[in-house]
């Protein structure tokens, strides 16, 4: 029962995690470090994101982007039952198409979608290597109403992404509170947290959230001298801090300090049956960037 349910918040968290991305991100560049620690294989990711948006009417946008990210894997000596240096380095790219309106004046529609690659890249691209997702999402945001005495905001729709290896969609759920004026919450998936505002531009959080990726591994690789991988996924579930300083309104620099509550490495077959299984005892988890936002 109890790795069941751990199954079903894994596919909600990584059903959910692009479309958090996309929603409020209109650039951001930031690097992830994920120390090898005590495990077999840990990572280091550079990503930059960019959404242009194309103002239609007064209630309407069109928002075209890109959302790129160069992840280095590093393997202990110990893995011996694979050639590591095969896949110590992957892309992803994502071109995304989005569209958002005010529906009335409580809710407003978004609407993305996005094609891409995500793989070694150790040949030319084929179709193997791209991927399709795209998102729906509700908005309610009452967070500058001045009517409303706790200002909130609620999220709801679904997403699917071939990126995250899971063949249909998914839903999305965030709830946003600030219930104090030095405090807020934001309760959902793919990211749940608690906020102290330290002054205007500062503030403080825990937070538990996602991170991970699928990528297609040309060619195949060899695993155990029998078995043919063709897809790598490694995702992470963290619990930590988080310090957020806005430079301006919109620009904001941010950095996490986590643990890592759980983790998976895992390299599978084109039926996404799991091949082997990397062994994962990381500790730490370190994130740093800067963001524009709306």
């Amino acid at each position: 029962m109890r790795q069941n349910l751990f199954k079903i918040v894994i596919i909600f968290l990584m059903g959910t995690m692009l479309c958090s991305a996309q929603l409020s991100n209109l650039a951001k560049i930031d690097y992830t470090r994920l120390p090898i620690g005590n495990s077999d294989v840990g990572y280091d990711r550079f990503r930059g994101l960019f959404n242009y948006p194309i103002k239609l009417n007064e209630d309407s946008f069109l928002l075209v982007g890109l959302d790129y990210s160069k992840i280095e894997l590093s393997f202990d000596k110990r893995v011996t039952n694979f050639d590591i240096d095969a896949i110590e380095d992957f892309q992803l790219l994502d071109l995304n198409l989005g569209y958002t309106y005010k529906m009335n004046d409580n809710w407003r529609v978004g609407v993305r979608l996005s094609t891409g690659y995500s793989s070694n890249l150790v040949k030319k691209l084929t179709f193997e290597d791209a991927v399709f997702s795209g998102d729906l999402v509700f908005i309610n945001d009452k967070r500058k109403d001045s009517t409303v005495s706790k200002p909130y905001r609620l999220i709801l729709g679904v997403s699917y992404s071939e990126n995250r290896g899971i063949p249909f969609p998914l839903p999305f759920i965030s709830y946003y509170r600030k219930f104090h004026p030095k405090w807020s919450y934001n309760l959902g998936v793919p990211k749940s947290n608690l906020q102290y505002h330290l002054s205007e531009k500062s503030r403080v959080k825990l937070v538990a959230e996602l991170d991970g990726f699928t990528a297609n591994i040309q060619d195949g690789l060899l695993v155990n001298d029998e078995d043919i991988a063709s897809k790598a996924n490694m995702s992470i579930i963290i619990a930590g801090f988080r310090y957020e300083y806005k430079i301006t309104k919109h620009l904001e620099l941010y950095a996490n300090l986590a643990n890592i509550i759980s983790s998976s490495a895992k390299l599978k077959d084109k039926k996404h049956n799991t091949v082997t299984t990397v062994n994962k005892n990381n500790f730490y988890y370190f994130k740093t960037g800067i963001r524009f936002k709306i």
